[in-house]
């Protein structure tokens, strides 16, 4: 198991093994906030381990029956939580293709930033996130810069984040200091 060791570690259910360990070479970046545009919650955890309550707010109706999960989630805090050890797949891209592959979630790391599209993400989340994309890319060094995307970027259309509030030269020049 690829564990993050600064990450408290979540049991999660959603998750299963890839088709080919060593064929990890993407990581993408996305944004999850529940309820929505809200922050600090413990939802996001009940939504990736299939806890989330179906009353506890209009919106949950919609999606407490999907089964979903990112690698790590980073909240607002920096607080980094790990669902899904980085060499099992767990189920954050949905339909998605990059650079002509299709089913990305065989091939990638997912992170969620706990966020909106468009308001601003905090010191501490890029910090944290750097921090993690170095752990991962030590570990799985075909993650080029160039294969660091959004959900929107294998997604076009479907999904917009991590949006237009995410600071992709600060994020960029950071892990390459």
């Amino acid at each position: 198991m690829v564990l993050y060791e600064k990450a408290k570690q979540i049991d999660c259910p959603h998750f299963d093994a890839r088709p080919d360990e060593s064929d990890i070479d993407l990581l993408v970046i996305h944004n999850i906030s529940l309820p929505p545009k809200q922050f600090g919650s413990s939802d996001i955890r009940k939504f990736f381990t299939g806890k989330l309550d179906p009353n506890a707010h209009p919106f949950y109706q919609h999606i407490a029956h999907i089964r979903v999960s990112a690698h790590c989630v980073i909240y607002r805090s920096g607080e980094v939580e790990q669902f899904v050890p980085f060499n099992q797949r767990a189920w954050h891209a949905g339909v998605s293709t990059f650079q002509g592959r299709h089913r990305c979630n065989d091939f990638s790391i997912g992170i969620e930033l706990e966020g909106t599209d468009d308001l601003a993400y905090t010191q501490e989340q890029y910090q944290a996130l750097t921090d993690v994309t170095r752990f991962i890319r030590q570990r799985y060094p075909r993650i080029s810069l160039g294969r660091i995307v959004g959900h929107n970027d294998i997604a076009p259309g479907r999904k917009s984040d991590p949006g237009v509030a995410f600071d992709w030269a600060r994020y960029r020049t950071a892990i390459n200091a």
